[in-house]
């Protein structure tokens, strides 16, 4: 059900950044998940006058699964594989009057290093809302919003317009794309200078490798039992007491225990 929300649709203007996917299983080309809801939120908040910008190649036939979720026009800014979306997204921004940007946690491809967002708010000189779930209200130039936090808690903020946010799974699930109005959409593209990005374009991508076994964690409910478990004597016999050897078959045994635990491959 659509959250009951005071937005004033004609006189707040909202971006939502887009950006192309990947299945994660296939790897197909698709709409991103977390960009789509930045769309959603957009929509439920604006309606048709939300604006969806996307940096890249506009033939791309991904992108036309945005359209599809009842948008009229999608504006893309053409680059090329390879050049830095930072400045134009930055610039197009600056010269557009918005006053709220939406955007994805994350990319699905490319660097998928997640700083876009915070990039992008250090340049424009905004300020930053991570993790959006959902916004209240929009008026008189401040918007309540409602922040996500671990294990499903909520933060309530009062936020100076302008501002950027990203959004993730708590963010509403967008809806379905439908083929037709996917294919009526018009995609608006406009020619900019690009700038290359040399780093990026220098380096090979391939699947990120599986991150170590991570040591166990003892967790507790109250500062009380953490501190407990933190002085409880060990249990089992497993450990191994170390005395009066080198230093260097000191280095070889911890060594051997970080293999064996998957810290060190």
């Amino acid at each position: 059900m659509r959250p009951d929300v005071s937005v004033d649709k004609y006189g707040v203007q909202i971006i939502s950044l887009v950006s192309v996917g990947a299945h994660p299983t296939s790897g197909r080309a698709r709409r991103a998940e977390q960009d789509a809801r930045a769309v959603e939120l957009g929509l439920q908040l604006v309606g048709d006058n939300l604006q969806v910008l996307h940096a890249g190649n506009p033939e791309e036939p991904a992108l036309r699964a945005y359209l599809g979720m009842g948008l009229s026009e999608l504006h893309v800014l053409e680059q090329p594989d390879g050049a830095d979306a930072l400045a134009a997204l930055t610039d197009h921004i600056r010269d557009s009057g918005a006053q709220m940007v939406l955007a994805g946690s994350q990319a699905e491809t490319g660097e998928g290093s997640g700083m876009l967002p915070f990039l992008l708010a250090e340049g424009l000189g905004w300020p930053l809302v991570t993790g959006l779930a959902q916004v209240e209200s929009l008026s008189n130039g401040i918007a309540l919003v409602l922040q996500a936090l671990p294990r499903g808690q909520r933060r309530r903020l009062k936020v100076r317009l302008p501002f950027l946010a990203t959004v993730d799974n708590a963010a509403p699930a967008p809806r379905q794309s439908a083929y037709g109005p996917a294919q009526r959409g018009v995609l608006d593209v406009d020619k900019i200078e690009t700038v290359i990005d040399d780093l990026f374009t220098a380096q090979s991508l391939q699947p990120a490798k599986p991150r170590p076994k991570r040591l166990k964690v003892i967790k507790a409910k109250s500062g009380a039992d953490r501190m407990k478990a933190a002085t409880a004597k060990a249990s089992g016999g497993s450990g191994q007491v170390l005395k009066g050897v080198s230093a260097e078959e000191s280095a070889a045994a911890i060594l051997k225990l970080l293999i064996e635990e998957g810290v060190v491959r």
